[in-house]
């Protein structure tokens, strides 16, 4: 039978760290899952919005984030229409109702918390995978599950290299 310990924060390094490995460069950090919140959103209602603005109420800074219903409406991002100079998105819109399934984030930036998700869309034999970061419309019910990170110290910073607000280590 397998026992665990609890780790205590000298276990879990926590921090900033960097991994270098046959060329390959990572920042990364090690934190703890602390509360877990579950929530339901109705016909209508926006993810983005609703998402990010629990995370404000209670004070979510880190997080994991899981998402499962439906949506009627999309402007998803499916990779870029170019590269450079910047990065210009992508966009296809989802006309539902249909089902989703989402992973994402949360991490703040200047502005507050922010979520970034990736979600898998469908209806009947019609398929979009990406990012709905032009919005999405909630279609009957959206069960969604927040996993709060504690000890990482990473927030959302503009890149200008990019033009987008990316992760980022302290």
């Amino acid at each position: 039978m397998r026992t665990s310990k609890k780790a205590s924060p000298a276990d879990l390094h926590i921090g900033k760290k960097q991994l270098n490995l046959k060329g390959l460069k990572m920042e990364y950090s090690i934190g703890k899952t602390s509360r877990i919140i579950a929530a339901r959103l109705f016909e209508g209602e926006d993810l983005y919005q609703s998402v990010e603005q629990l995370a404000t109420k209670e004070n979510v800074k880190s997080a994991a984030v899981l998402i499962t219903g439906g949506f009627r409406k999309a402007s998803v991002v499916v990779g870029p229409k170019q590269e450079k100079p910047k990065i210009v998105g992508n966009f296809r819109n989802f006309d539902g109702p249909g089902e989703v399934l989402g992973v994402g984030t949360i991490y703040c930036d200047d502005q507050g918390p922010k979520l970034h998700i990736h979600t898998a869309i469908g209806k009947g034999s019609d398929t979009i995978v990406g990012c709905p970061r032009g919005g999405a419309n909630i279609f009957l019910v959206l069960e969604i599950t927040i996993i709060e990170i504690e000890d990482v110290n990473a927030c959302r910073k503009f890149d200008q290299k990019t033009g987008l607000n990316l992760l980022r280590f302290q």
